[in-house]
This record gives C-alpha cells, structure tokens and sequence, in this order.
C-alpha cells in the first residue's frame, strides 16, 4: 500500500508544497462511481480515509474489481499521459475523504518547474509500479495452476 506519507515523503519539501497548493478536500459518498473508463482525466486524489474499488468494464458482466485502495493512496495516474482519459473506473465501497487535485494545474507546475515536475513524476511512477505489481500478483492468483510445480519465486 502507498500511504500518503510515502507518496509525499518521496517529494522534495518544494514539490509537495507546490502540489498541495494545488489540492481541496472533498467527501465522496458510498456508492459513488468517481470514474469510468475512457472517460477524459482531468483530476485525480490522495484518499485520507475511505474506500474504493477500480475496475474493469466486461460486456456482458458486473464490472471486474482489479484493485481496492484505502488511506492513504493516490487514485489516478491517468492524467499524467496521454491520451489523458481514465484506464480504469472507479467507485466507492465506503465514503471516501480525500483531496482533490487539479490534473491541468498539476501539470502546468510541471511543466513550469521541471524540479518539481521530476519529483512529482517519481512519486506517481513509484504508484504505477507498486500497482502493476499488485495487479501481475491478482493475475498469477487467478490464472496460475493451483497445483502447480511451479516455484513461488518464479511465478512472482
């Protein structure tokens, strides 16, 4: 788990002021689906207390979970490349207090100051790699044989 203290305690004191400057609180409801995929990504957040579920679109069947994130955790990438439109969706299980960002801003400070536009990046790269990290360990435990000879270390 990435806790808000990793995510900004990789930062520079700089970069996560500047950041911060750019954030507002906000409380989210049970049930509330804060994404869907495809969507533009134009926000993303730093989840206080709460949770959430991202998913996966499947025609034909309930949306697949990939992943819940709790306290702590940064919610969303998607606003840093390209095409900027949402991988996955998003929805709360329980009511969520986090602080919002202004993607557009964040990334005109990035731009802006390449110092903190490199700190920033780091930290959120540091997210996407704990991430799939994450998501190759859900699709090992789904798909792997369970009876497999296969050692652990390889498998992981």
């Amino acid at each position: 788990m990435t806790t808000l203290n990793t995510l900004l305690g990789e930062m520079e004191p700089e970069a996560r002021e500047a950041l911060l400057a750019h954030a507002h609180r906000v409380d989210i409801p049970a049930g509330t689906r804060i994404f869907k995929e495809r969507q533009r990504a134009d926000r993303f957040w730093i989840i206080e207390n709460g949770t959430l579920d991202l998913d996966l679109h499947v025609p034909g069947h309930k949306a697949a979970v990939i992943d819940t994130l709790g306290s702590g955790e940064l919610l969303g990438w998607s606003w840093m490349v390209p095409p900027y439109a949402w991988h996955l969706g998003a929805v709360t299980t329980h009511p969520v207090r986090a602080r919002e960002f202004d993607a557009v801003a964040v990334l005109k400070l990035c731009e802006g100051n390449p110092a903190v536009g490199r700190c920033i990046s780091i930290a959120v790269a540091a997210v996407i790699a704990r991430r799939l990290d994450s998501a190759r360990t859900r699709i090992l435990d789904l798909f792997a044989p369970h009876h497999s000879d296969m050692p652990l270390a390889y498998a992981r």
